[in-house]
């Protein structure tokens, strides 16, 4: 017989405020993907030329990244320990991105120095969804 410990209602706010973050992203995809004349007609040259430069193992893994920590979010919603890999695998999907986006691409000199803080923001965001869930195993939340 085993049991199940009831996680705290923090447990569940964070895991929806985190579903909706990944929602999000999931949008900014699809928008970038099906989207694009609107967006370029929205940018000047530079930007253009970052942003038409992207490669598509950046664009897969952009993919990866969102749509495997929005499947993640939904883990930890059925309390699910499952959840933990698929944070990981979102995270480095979304590093994989970001090294393209900021040391390879001219987007930092396309869009400015502004272009650093989505990505700090979702690898801080990421690194502790890792740990959030790691937590949650530890705990019980997860199984």
């Amino acid at each position: 017989m085993t049991t199940s410990v009831k996680p705290p209602t923090w447990f569940w706010v964070v895991s929806v405020i985190a579903l909706l973050w990944n929602l999000i992203g999931v949008m900014n995809y699809l928008n970038q993907a099906f989207n694009q004349v609107a967006l370029l007609e929205s940018m000047d040259q530079a930007q253009r030329e970052a942003f038409e430069g992207i490669p598509a193992w950046a664009t897969a893994a952009f993919a990866i990244a969102v749509f495997s920590g929005t499947i993640a979010c939904i883990g930890l919603l059925v309390r699910k320990k499952w959840a933990r890999p698929l944070f990981i695998i979102s995270l480095i999907a979304a590093i994989v991105q970001f090294i393209h986006w900021l040391f390879i691409s001219n987007a930092v000199e396309a869009f400015g120095p502004s272009t650093y803080a989505m990505p700090i923001v979702v690898v801080i965001i990421g690194a502790y969804l890792i740990f959030f869930s790691k937590k949650g195993i530890e705990k019980g939340w997860l199984k």
